[in-house]
């Protein structure tokens, strides 16, 4: 991914990394765990100030735009997906409200304001009846106005970072039957995670659901309402390609490294030197610079749009092709390593399971390809 890095700004950020990623992987498989949470490398991410990465320059942060964004998500993923994954949500709400400034002003500049102090946030949208919020569903979390305040309950699934998280943007539905966003501070009554993350993927992310009884806020916490406008592309999405192609990264580097290593009696050489070998890591490459190209190829074009509503299309056919490439540089690397890759003891296990966690991150293959056929047959009606 280096010939991807383009400033020397680019390279600073990625060298801090790079001096991050050994002690990452060596964490990584402590996150086997069902309840395990990688706080060590959170710790250490925040000592570079990657927290602030995306956060605007005047608020405080370092500034940095998507495509930096994604590089460096790349990046630690390789070291360890789930803490690229996490971490990874702060900082695109952040880089959301850099490029959109659609948070109210007061409670917006509060919670910049605690970001530069050091506070992680995520969005707490899904829900166990509702699915995600990409399919539109109004939140069955409510919240009711009693005087100034807002009185909120309801819960809310795959809360990501949730051991750390200092605050929550809950989406809710009011009395009017409207969708308000609203900041909710871990330390207030009524806030609780219940610990009902078992999945076999990503279990690192700690991914649990958020429970909210009773829970009183100032209305003045409302960051924003949903309305009727034109949709906003979210370029920052890519972050969730870009995790699962840092695991790909990650499997290829070791499948590459013990092809060149492992060398059977029978064969009296590297199986690296065996045509079949050769041509599986010859697909693997292929796969990741194609993926690579499509995706910061991407990047590039948003960045550069005068309208980037137009990008709905391009961002989800670019999750959609570079997740799955990643699944398929990991499934190839498994046939290089071979039945030992199966290992618990091995970490291409760990691969294989987190990188098929793309498959369920927003937005969905689903929804994406039929947009895409819609769009198809409404463009050939239109010509007859």
């Amino acid at each position: 991914m280096h010939s991807f890095i383009k400033t020397s700004e680019q390279r600073k950020l990625m060298e801090q990394i790079e001096a991050l990623k050994p002690s990452f992987r060596a964490r990584e498989a402590e996150l086997d765990a069902l309840g395990s949470f990688p706080f060590k490398d959170i710790e250490d991410l925040k000592q570079i100030d990657y927290h602030l990465l995306t956060l605007p320059k005047e608020n405080g942060g370092q500034g940095f735009g998507l495509y930096e964004y994604i590089l460096a998500q790349e990046a630690i993923s390789e070291g360890s997906g789930s803490t690229g994954l996490s971490i990874g949500w702060h900082n695109g709400i952040v880089l959301e409200y850099a490029e959109n400034r659609h948070w109210k002003e007061k409670p917006g500049q509060f919670l910049l304001d605690e970001i530069r102090k050091g506070a992680l946030i995520n969005s707490a949208g899904t829900e166990n009846n509702t699915g995600s919020p990409t399919r539109g569903g109004l939140p069955q979390t409510n919240a009711v106005a009693e005087g100034e305040d807002l009185i909120i309950n309801g819960e809310k699934t795959y809360t990501s970072l949730s051991p750390v998280l200092d605050y929550f943007l809950v989406s809710t539905t009011t009395e009017a039957q409207e969708v308000e966003h609203i900041m909710v501070p871990r330390n207030v009554p009524g806030v609780s995670i219940e610990q009902s993350w078992d999945s076999l993927a990503m279990r690192g992310t700690a991914s649990d659901t958020l429970v909210l009884t009773n829970v009183r806020v100032p209305k003045t916490n409302i960051l924003k309402k949903n309305t009727p406008v034109e949709p906003v592309s979210k370029g920052w999405l890519l972050h969730i390609p870009a995790c699962y192609i840092g695991i790909a990264a990650a499997a290829r580097n070791y499948a590459l490294e013990f092809a060149t290593s492992y060398a059977p009696v029978s064969l009296g050489k590297p199986i690296a030197e065996v045509p079949a070998i050769r041509q599986k890591i010859g697909e693997m490459e292929l796969e990741l610079s194609t993926a690579r190209h499509l995706l910061y190829g991407t990047i590039e074009r948003y960045e550069a749009a005068a309208d980037k509503t137009t990008f709905q299309e391009s961002l989800g056919v670019t999750k959609i092709a570079v997740t799955n490439a990643a699944i398929s540089i990991v499934d190839t690397a498994m046939k290089i390593v071979g039945s030992r890759a199966l290992s618990e003891s091995n970490p291409m296990h760990r691969y294989y399971l987190n990188v098929r966690a793309g498959l369920y991150n927003p937005p969905m293959d689903d929804v994406i390809i039929s947009n895409m056929a819609n769009t198809a047959i409404q463009s050939l009606l239109k010509l007859e």
